[in-house]
């Protein structure tokens, strides 16, 4: 299990450290514990939540209220369903994509190198 200070999580999500820790302080769902010196140490989930709401906000273009509700949905049981039926789904996908691309390859036919293919020069009697 990881964990990180304040300033490695400012580096993976390129977003300054007071951004951060306003939003640590808008969503009750991260939460960071604190060492004894009294430094923020975050969690793999706290990271992954971050991640989440800083594309929520930069690249969905939601507001911080409406990322909030999004995240607390997501954690609720309906999206752990949902979740899971997307990760099936996927599986099956990335199985039928490889079972194409075989059907698209020639059996028993390799490629051949372009040196081998390329006329021979022929060696001059002169």
């Amino acid at each position: 299990m990881g964990s990180f200070v304040i300033g490695d999580v400012e580096r993976i999500l390129q977003v300054k450290n007071y951004v951060i820790r306003y939003w640590e302080k808008e969503i009750p769902l991260i939460q960071p514990r604190k060492d004894n010196t009294g430094k923020r140490i975050y969690s793999d989930r706290d990271v992954q939540l971050l991640l989440r709401l800083k594309y929520l906000l930069y690249n969905r273009r939601f507001t911080l209220e409406g990322a909030k509700e999004q995240l607390f949905q997501e954690l609720s049981g309906d999206f752990q369903d949902l979740r899971g039926q997307i990760s099936a789904l996927r599986s099956d996908l990335l199985a039928l994509y490889f079972m194409i691309q075989g059907k698209h390859a020639k059996p028993g036919k390799k490629k051949k190198d372009p040196r081998e293919t390329a006329p021979a020069r022929q060696e001059s009697l002169f």
